[in-house]
């Protein structure tokens, strides 16, 4: 338990800030998991469309690194372009 007052509050912050954060990993991760599950080349573009969206929010919102972020973006790109129409 917290001693002082600024640690109850630090505490009760943490815990809302845990629980944006991972609801925005798992939204990353479903759009992501979304994009790498398509076998057709225009829903991968898509969902591809989709998931990018989703991605630069995550690092708008500090969850993810802009780097992690371009490299994301890249390997699921590739993927697209990989899938025959």
């Amino acid at each position: 338990m917290p001693h002082t007052k600024s640690c109850a509050k630090r505490m009760r912050t943490s815990t809302r800030a845990n629980a944006r954060n991972r609801a925005g990993r798992t939204r990353l991760r479903n759009a992501v998991k979304k994009v790498l599950a398509t076998r057709k080349k225009e829903d991968g573009e898509r969902e591809l469309r989709s998931a990018a969206g989703i991605v630069d929010k995550s690092v708008k919102h500090k969850i993810l690194h802009r780097n992690n972020a371009a490299h994301t973006k890249s390997r699921l790109a590739r993927h697209v372009n990989g899938l025959g129409s």
